[in-house]
């Protein structure tokens, strides 16, 4: 019979399930709940200071830079975002800006002439309806040009602290991947995890996931075996599962402290 070897990192429950071939019994609904719950609070262990990471000290301009990181990096975003809010510091300022001018202080997040058409009208639909604020209701906010349900949850979450759970990439890519949800439409998997958290805990949940995302669980080749949730991670094992060779993967300052809880 083959032997198998465990990593340095590995849990006896992940090292049975990597011997056992992977299989896992079906899992009820309490089950789901419970392990996603505790997948969260791993989550803040590992990631205790999560945050928006766009730029920003009003709504007018979390909403600006949620819509910009469309198709663009945070990092591009905030490089871009101190001059643009200096010049059209509120949305009469976007309503009446020249669109050349703006288009020129956006080009770098890419789409600029939609970006540029999307903030003119957030600043026309603010004037008009809202007194030129940013509204704190979802309904109202995904009726600004612009905003979808995912750009209203950030605005809500890190301008109002209104909890909202926000389904980018990342967190739609990584709960597939742990099997909290099989829905695809961003909207289904918004309630569906909704469902399985504490609404208190949506907004840090979706900075959580995310960090991990862009962190640790990448796309093509996830650091497993650095990673706190290997032990109730479904798809533990798709990447490499070597501690050393996981860390090389790792993005961020968190790499000491990940390693460090991967190994408890």
């Amino acid at each position: 019979m083959e032997q198998v070897h465990a990593t340095p990192s590995e849990s006896p429950d992940v090292r049975r399930r990597r011997v056992s071939g992977g299989e896992r019994k079906p899992e009820s609904r309490l089950a789901l709940v419970r392990r996603a719950r505790r997948m969260n609070r791993r989550l803040a262990e590992a990631f205790p200071h999560v945050y928006c990471e766009l730029d920003f000290t009003t709504p007018l301009e979390l909403a600006v830079a949620t819509i910009l990181s469309a198709q663009c990096t945070d990092v591009r975003v905030n490089q871009v975002t101190p001059a643009l809010f200096a010049r059209y510091p509120d949305a009469r300022a976007y309503a009446e800006a020249d669109r050349a001018e703006l288009e020129e202080y956006i080009r770098p997040t890419g789409f600029y002439r939609n970006k540029a058409n999307s903030l003119i009208g957030l600043g026309q639909a603010l004037l008009e309806r809202f007194d030129g604020e940013v509204p704190r209701r979802l309904e109202d906010l995904v009726t600004l040009p612009g905003f979808g349900r995912k750009t209203a949850n950030v605005v809500l979450g890190n301008a109002f602290d209104i909890p909202g759970i926000t389904v980018d990439t990342h967190f739609q890519r990584l709960v597939h991947r742990w099997k909290w949800t099989e829905e695809t439409d961003p909207v289904k998997i918004e309630h569906a995890v909704g469902a399985l958290v504490d609404r208190k805990e949506w907004t840090l949940l979706s900075h959580r996931v995310i960090f991990h995302g862009r962190r640790v669980c990448h796309a093509r080749k996830p650091a497993c075996g650095i990673c706190v949730l290997a032990k109730d991670c479904p798809s533990y094992g798709i990447g490499p599962t070597d501690p050393v060779t996981a860390a090389a993967l790792v993005k961020g300052p968190e790499t000491e402290h990940l390693l460090e809880l991967a190994g408890r």
